[in-house]
């Protein structure tokens, strides 16, 4: 989308704008993909304002909230023949009409955002964040694999897949106090992949910052640079949490972790599809698959 719906009202209306405001609408104008796709204090942070500016400037343009210039420009980036918006209250309007269907708007609105932010993780940066963290887990003696809450799901898909073609992982669960026996022989040369996304899980935190006393490489997919995880590890692939509802989303997170699965594949040298067979195998004397009756 290289042009927002309401880009030519913000244009006609920048100059009366008061500075503040013309800050926020600069980064509409600038960035009319990340109003559909990016939470508003998120947009506000990169517009350098508060998120009450991003509502003052809603409101300045005739709409009643920032979340109806949000389900005009989902709707523009879902439409990309549609036309600008002229006025807004006939936006507002259409983007009530696209409200039908069911939850139409929502579920469309929830996958371009979770579109973009695992089209994010593809991006250069991010790629070598990646590289990084697979290449240390590719040397590691051992992998211990550690998420709580609702990271835990990371942790254990992670861990599941690994599994799949090495003998090196181990899932921990500090919940249950089960990583005391599991680290007992952690040292220098095995490595803890740890996800954590804030609000922090302490017993992640405590739990990875013991095994980084005791030698172990810590390896981090997690929210910021300056996470506590990060700030122990010596790399981490950096996802976003953002939601277009109420939650935080683990779906970077687990892309991520699918990423790194590919790439621990790729690299190592493991013969991945004869371990397949190997595990097809196993699996199939113990009848683990249901199989459709003859």
């Amino acid at each position: 989308m290289r042009e927002g719906p309401l880009t030519q009202l913000l244009v006609e209306r920048f100059e009366t704008m008061p500075s503040q405001l013309k800050l926020a609408a600069r980064f509409v104008l600038d960035h009319p993909q990340e109003v559909a796709l990016i939470s508003m204090r998120e947009q506000a942070q990169r517009a350098g304002v508060s998120h009450s500016t991003m509502m003052r400037l809603a409101r300045w343009l005739g709409l009643e909230a920032y979340e109806d210039m949000r389900a005009l420009y989902a709707q523009a980036l879902r439409e990309p023949g549609a036309k600008s918006a002229a006025k807004p209250a006939e936006a507002v309007e259409t983007a009530s009409v696209a409200e039908d269907g069911q939850g139409y708007s929502t579920v469309s609105a929830t996958t371009d955002m979770l579109a973009a932010q695992v089209a994010r993780l593809g991006e250069y940066t991010s790629a070598m964040q990646h590289v990084a963290v697979a290449d240390i887990l590719i040397g590691a003696r051992r992998v211990y694999c550690l998420g709580l809450r609702s990271e835990q799901v990371v942790a254990t898909h992670f861990s599941r897949l690994f599994s799949l073609f090495d003998d090196r992982g181990t899932l921990l669960d500090a919940a249950a106090k089960g990583e005391v026996d599991a680290l007992r022989h952690a040292g220098p040369g095995d490595v803890m992949l740890v996800v954590g996304m804030a609000p922090y899980a302490r017993a992640t935190v405590e739990v990875a910052r013991r095994a980084a006393k005791r030698g172990v490489t810590i390896v981090a997919i997690t929210d910021s640079r300056v996470s506590p995880l990060a700030r122990l590890a010596r790399a981490s692939v950096i996802v976003t949490v953002e939601s277009h509802s109420f939650f935080r989303s683990v779906t970077p997170a687990l892309a991520a972790a699918e990423i790194l699965i590919a790439l621990i594949a790729q690299r190592s040298g493991v013969d991945v599809k004869e371990a397949m067979r190997a595990v097809e195998q196993h699996l199939s004397e113990y009848d683990v698959y249901w199989t459709p009756s003859r």
